[in-house]
């Protein structure tokens, strides 16, 4: 029922943390995995470690150089993908981010804040998710149908402080995610099918500075505020959402579209009282 061995999946954001465990976790439940990723030397880096765990057979796994929110680069993705495995049966959409300039803090309120950054942002989330589906669910036969699922957040659902653009972005990803559940199912194929996985607070590069005092290594107030609403009590690992996403992959969801799925430790159950 969980089985995607020999299933074909890409993986955007493949070369971050996120999308790098995800992607390892599909490997190891048998898929072959295209990464995408817009830095070629960090791309290069999560191929190999990728490969390494898949010593039997590293031709499980490749990777292309593409921007996700650049039309013409996903359709020339789409093309060597096709050239290389022929299909598509799994897309991950787990790139996006946040920057600082499109954060507000007390030196840079909400009415400073840059456009071109607040731009970027919405364009890295919500376009950067919405333009791989539109190019890659091409590639799905209707027949064997597939499964999209794209990476939305807490902040999505429960506006979190600071994160103006990326949650705004990340609550787009949700309506798209419904939106396109429904578009395909009737107009496609109903064998085609679009959730998304809600992580809760995951340690990584962009965030790392906001949760963790660098001098020393406790919780910044921020943090602790987040551990304190998460019931579990801890951050999560990114091997926490794999064993989601290969439900939402396999057979054993094929019943389910259209859904956003929290991997949270209950932080979206608990309102602090």
């Amino acid at each position: 029922m969980f089985d995607v061995n020999g299933r074909i999946a890409v993986v955007t954001g493949g070369s971050g943390v996120l999308g790098g465990a995800m992607a390892r976790g599909l490997l190891e439940a048998g898929a072959r995995v295209c990464l995408l990723a817009r830095d070629e030397a960090k791309l290069a880096a999560a191929v190999g470690k990728l490969r390494s765990s898949a010593p039997d057979d590293p031709g499980r796994v490749f990777g292309i150089s593409a921007d996700v929110t650049d039309s013409d680069s996903l359709n020339a993705a789409a093309r060597r993908l096709t050239e290389h495995w022929g299909r598509l049966d799994i897309l991950v959409n787990a790139a996006g981010g946040n920057r600082p300039a499109a954060t507000t803090n007390p030196s840079q309120p909400f009415f400073k804040l840059p456009a071109d950054a607040l731009r970027e942002i919405v364009d890295l989330n919500l376009m950067g998710t919405i333009l791989p589906c539109q190019v890659f669910a091409r590639l799905m036969d209707s027949q064997h149908g597939g499964s999209i699922v794209n990476v939305s957040s807490m902040a999505a659902s429960r506006p979190l402080t600071r994160v103006i653009a990326y949650g705004a972005a990340k609550a787009g990803i949700d309506n798209f995610t419904r939106w396109l559940a429904v578009y395909l199912a009737k107009e496609v194929a109903p064998t085609i099918r679009v959730n998304a996985l809600a992580p809760g607070f995951f340690v990584g590069d962009q965030n790392r500075a906001l949760l963790l005092d660098a001098q020393t290594g406790g919780l910044t107030p921020r943090g602790q505020t987040i551990i304190d609403h998460t019931p579990m009590g801890r951050f999560g690992e990114p091997t926490d959402l794999v064993g989601t996403l290969l439900w939402l992959v396999s057979d054993a969801s094929r019943f389910v579209t259209g859904v956003v799925v929290p991997v949270d430790g209950g932080f979206s159950a608990f309102w602090g009282v």
